[in-house]
C-alpha cells in the first residue's frame, strides 16, 4: 500500500517496480515468439505456388459473413499505429522512454504488430478479397482515429484495454473455430495464435487494474464506473469503406459478427461479469462515498444489460461489402 496517494503518477511510479519484475512473463522474447511466416506458404520454396493454391481452395469454403468478419478484424489490427499513439498520450505513463511503462507499450506494440501482418498476408493470398478496397478502409481507419472515452487517464485506459483485449480474444478464437468447421484448419490455427496473444495481454491489463485497486481503490472504482456508463466501444468504431459514411461499415461488420455468434451483446456482458469477479469488486474496502455509489452501479449493470440483450433481435440485413468480390 502507498501511505498517501496524491496522484495517478505516484501510483504508476509505484507499480513500475512490479511491472519491471514481471515483464518477462507479460511479454514473450522475440526469439521465442511466433512470426507470420510460420503459418503461411514460404515463397523461397519450390512448392510455394502449390501451397498458395491449397490455401485458396480452403478459403473458398469460408462463408460471406465469416470472410467479412475476418477482414474487419484484420483492418482493426492494422490500425495499430493509432493504438500506440493513444498510449503515448496518456498522462504520467511514459515520460521517460526507458521506464517500465514505455518498455511495456513498445513490447505490446511489437507483439500486436504481427497480428495484422499475418491476417493481411492470408487475405492477400486467399484470392477472395479486393485488397485495394481493404487497404483504403485501413488507411481511413488510421486517418479517422477513434474516441474511446478515456481522455488522457491511464486508469480509464486500463479498464478499456482489459475489456477490449478480452473481446478481441473472443472474436479471433471464434473465427478460428468457424474456419475449422468450414475446412480451413490452417486459418483456424493462425487465428488461435493471435487469440493466445490477446488473452495474455488482457490478463496483463487486468492485473494492472487489480494492482491500482490495491493502492487507489476509490479513484480506480470511479474510472471503472465512468467507462461502463460511456460503454466500451471497439477501436474500429469509425470503420468505413470508400464512399461510405464514417462508422457505417463498422455497423455492418458487427451485424455479421452477431449473426455468426463471433461477438454478441451477451459477450459484452459476460466480459463485464468476468472483470467484476477478477477485480473482486464486491469485496473492495476503503472506498469513499462516491466510489461506493459507483460500485453499486457497476454491480447492478450486468443484470440491466442482460435484460436489454434478451430483447435485441439478431440482425438479418446482409450487406455487400466492397472488400469482397
Amino acid at each position: 500500500m502507498i501511505a498517501t496517494v496524491t496522484s495517478r503518477g505516484e501510483v504508476l511510479q509505484h507499480l513500475e517496480v512490479f511491472l519491471r519484475e514481471n515483464m518477462g512473463s507479460f511479454l514473450k522474447k522475440v526469439e521465442d515468439s511466433w512470426q507470420p511466416s510460420d503459418f503461411l506458404p514460404d515463397s523461397r520454396l519450390d512448392n510455394f505456388f502449390d501451397e498458395v493454391k491449397l490455401l485458396r481452395e480452403r478459403a473458398k469454403e469460408l462463408s460471406y459473413d465469416l470472410l467479412a468478419v475476418l477482414i474487419g478484424d484484420t483492418i482493426t489490427e492494422e490500425a495499430l499505429p493509432n493504438y500506440e499513439a493513444w498510449f503515448h498520450q496518456l498522462d504520467d505513463l511514459n515520460r521517460d522512454p526507458n521506464n517500465g511503462w514505455a518498455q511495456w507499450i513498445r513490447g505490446w506494440t511489437a507483439e500486436e504488430n504481427r497480428h495484422g501482418d499475418l491476417l493481411n498476408r492470408y487475405l492477400y493470398l486467399s484470392g477472395r478479397v479486393n485488397m485495394r478496397e481493404f487497404e483504403m478502409s485501413t488507411q481511413y481507419l488510421i486517418a479517422d482515429g477513434f474516441d474511446l472515452g478515456t481522455a488522457h487517464d491511464p486508469y480509464r485506459a486500463f479498464v478499456y484495454t482489459s475489456y477490449q483485449e478480452a473481446a478481441t480474444n473472443l472474436s479471433h478464437r471464434r473465427v478460428g473455430t468457424l474456419a475449422r468447421k468450414a475446412g480451413d484448419a490452417a486459418l483456424s490455427k493462425l487465428c488461435g495464435m493471435i487469440a493466445g496473444d490477446e488473452v495474455r495481454h488482457a490478463r496483463v491489463y487486468q492485473t494492472f487494474v487489480e494492482k491500482i485497486f490495491e493502492v487507489d481503490p476509490s479513484e480506480m472504482m470511479l474510472a471503472f464506473e465512468d467507462m461502463m456508463r460511456k460503454k466500451i466501444v471497439m477501436p474500429a468504431h469509425y470503420m468505413r469503406e470508400l464512399g461510405v459514411e464514417i462508422g457505417k461499415t463498422f455497423g455492418h461488420f458487427t451485424d455479421a459478427a452477431q449473426r455468426l455468434g463471433v461477438y454478441t451483446s451477451q459477450d459484452y456482458t459476460d466480459i463485464l461479469e468476468g472483470l467484476i469477479q477478477t477485480w473482486k469488486i464486491d469485496q473492495l474496502t476503503g472506498l469513499n462515498g462516491q466510489a461506493e455509489k459507483a460500485r453499486d452501479y457497476v454491480m447492478n449493470l450486468p443484470g440491466r444489460l442482460r435484460r436489454v440483450a434478451d430483447r435485441m433481435p439478431v440482425p438479418k440485413l446482409e450487406y455487400k461489402f466492397k472488400w469482397i468480390e
